[in-house]
């Protein structure tokens, strides 16, 4: 179904090299607005390049691309006041305490006295950091440095994110905090961009993925979409005894069955209708599974189908 909502980032064509490297290779991509788009790829395969390049940090040697219907070399300052980017590094000041590195951003940012406190009071409280405001920096921890990384991006309230690789380092609490984060920012409207190793948090956040790989972008779709895409979805039946697994074999008489484990695996299309005639035939053959689950493909056999390796690759981060 075609998403009605207008496109926040378009981008036609994009290619970048470095040296006789070539980084990105005529990559298109569109991002609805208010939506959470991820970008998917080991290091080394050009997410943040093109991070770069849509934040104007970075020319492409070819292509074009808008950020909030601002072409981002032709109108690079409208593109800059509409954007916030959290990169995969902190860019706080440790020495400073948190409430001056926001005061510090209020002011870049041409807020006035009032104006700039009360978003910086504002800011603290919604990222839980006002009873570390003061401290320094230094002493926060992996989890505070991030969610104060991603304040600081708002107080200039803008419409479009990027988030380059944010959770990389943080414990399994803090990374759903700032999960939770994002889902209200796009809830009030904002549109993200994320790029990310971790192919759970594309699948719990993201309304489309891409993913890339040497520079090219090998498959795009929502998260079901591309998981619909990869052979492999089964029903697995476990029975407690063996002449019921051997019973259901011959009456079903597909799948593969494991003797020692008492189980049998049937091909699926993961659809609830197929699903109810599995267990419509096995009932009344009056044969008794004692438990009955799906599994389907997730992202990272996604991920491998289409690149041929995890998405844990190692590489130069580009």
């Amino acid at each position: 179904m075609t998403d009605a909502r207008q496109p926040a980032i378009i981008a036609k064509g994009l290619c970048k090299s470095f040296g006789e490297v070539k980084v990105l290779v005529d990559v298109d991509l569109s991002v609805p607005e208010g939506t959470v788009f991820a970008l998917l790829g080991p290091n080394g395969a050009g997410k943040t390049t093109v991070v770069r390049i849509l934040s104007t940090l970075i020319s492409a040697d070819a292509g074009t691309a808008s950020v909030a219907g601002h072409d981002v070399v032709r109108d690079s300052d409208g593109v800059r006041t509409t954007i916030g980017v959290t990169g995969q590094f902190s860019a706080l000041d440790e020495l400073l305490t948190g409430e001056e590195n926001l005061r510090l951003m209020a002011d870049l940012n041409h807020l006035g006295p009032a104006a700039g406190r009360s978003r910086v009071a504002e800011l603290l409280d919604r990222f839980e950091l006002a009873e570390a405001a003061r401290r320094p920096v230094a002493t926060h921890s992996g989890g505070m440095k991030r969610r104060l990384d991603l304040a600081m991006t708002l107080v200039g309230t803008p419409t479009v994110i990027f988030l380059d690789e944010p959770t990389t380092g943080l414990d399994p609490r803090s990374r759903r905090m700032m999960w939770t984060i994002i889902r209200d920012l796009v809830a009030g409207g904002v549109t993200i961009f994320l790029t990310t190793q971790y192919l759970e948090e594309a699948d719990q956040l993201a309304d489309r993925v891409a993913v890339l790989d040497q520079g090219k972008l090998v498959a795009e779709g929502s998260p079901d979409e591309l998981k619909r895409r990869i052979p492999g979805a089964h029903v697995q039946l476990q029975f407690a005894q063996p002449q019921d697994l051997e019973s259901a074999a011959r009456l079903l008489g597909t799948g593969s069955q494991d003797s020692a484990r008492l189980t049998l695996h049937i091909p699926t299309s993961g659809e609830v209708s197929s699903l109810r005639r599995l267990l419509d035939q096995i009932d009344d053959a009056r044969i008794v599974a004692s438990q009955v689950s799906i599994h389907t493909p997730d992202l990272d056999d996604v991920f491998f189908a289409v690149t041929g390796h995890s998405a844990s690759k190692d590489g130069a981060s580009t």
